[in-house]
């Protein structure tokens, strides 16, 4: 199933085509990409829900976690010995990824200097999405001292047009250690996530969290990928998970983010039990 093309605008338009018409409205990008992030503006790209529908589905979301992460536990503290068996290091791993997006008026956002505004500046009685951060818990794969053995795996530097091209997700890389490579293959790795969801910072569906490193490559519409909790699995998870490419990720993502709906979790949950049995795309 191939990915959609253009999940918040009208018309078949590839990332490539939007990336483009980023680099022609804003002339010192095409150079370089700015470190800097886009604010972008408040807009109607999530479906509405009703409050009593949100607290059912924050219930549900809760008891799976907990029962997750009760079932989960004898099986994650003998993984977590043998992760302190094969390699030296913290048996967990901690990250700063975006969480969902908080709304902040234009005024309050004069002299952001982390921020990119859109083109003309902020509008003062506008409201903006700014990304905000949670601590990503997993358990650990990689070496501890892979960012200082392996830098260039850490630079994300792209050329403009680029970025959308590469894969989030390699195999065989050098900085995984031999259990990380079984732990991913079976997505064990992932089941600390059930306490980001039982503590509110993910949803059990959403945009997997992002590096934040790679949010300055971010065209200002693939910005609004955040204006919901990232998610434990999503549209991209269940449609070729590590096999796409960053572009093909950003456009599942944001049609998932314009056609959210209770009904649609439960699908993309029970297509996530079937995937990770049969373990297509995870590396």
């Amino acid at each position: 199933m191939n990915p959609p093309t253009d999940a918040l605008g009208s018309g078949a338009i590839a990332v490539e085509d939007k990336l483009e018409r980023l680099l022609k409205a804003d002339p010192a990008a095409s150079s370089a990409y700015s470190s800097k992030i886009y604010a972008v503006p408040v807009c109607d790209v999530v479906p509405a829900s009703g409050r009593p529908a949100e607290v059912i589905y924050r219930a549900f979301e809760i008891m799976v976690a907990l029962i997750g992460l009760t079932f989960a536990l004898p099986l994650m503290l003998f993984v977590a010995l043998v992760i302190r068996c094969d390699s030296p290091g913290p048996v967990l791993f901690f990250h700063k990824r975006p969480a969902r997006s908080i709304i902040v008026r234009g005024d309050d956002l004069v002299g952001r200097g982390d921020l990119r505004p859109p083109p003309g500046g902020y509008e003062p009685d506008t409201s903006y999405y700014v990304p905000s951060y949670f601590t990503l818990v997993k358990l650990r794969t990689m070496h501890c001292d892979a960012p200082m053995r392996f830098p260039q795996l850490y630079a994300y530097k792209y050329a403009p047009g680029e970025f959308h091209r590469q894969y989030p997700t390699l195999q065989h890389v050098p900085r995984v250690t031999r259990i990380g490579r079984v732990l991913r293959k079976l997505s064990v790795d992932e089941l600390p996530n059930l306490w980001s969801v039982l503590v509110g910072d993910m949803r059990l569906v959403g945009p997997r969290p992002e590096a934040p490193e790679v949010l300055q490559y971010y065209t200002p519409d693939e910005m609004y990928k955040f204006v919901c909790k990232p998610g434990i699995t999503g549209l991209a998870q269940i449609n070729g998970r590590g096999l796409l490419n960053w572009g093909e990720t950003l456009a599942w993502d944001l049609h998932y983010i314009r056609m959210r709906s209770v009904g649609l979790d439960l699908k993309i949950i029970f297509m996530t039990l079937k995937l990770v049995i049969a373990r297509r795309g995870a590396f």
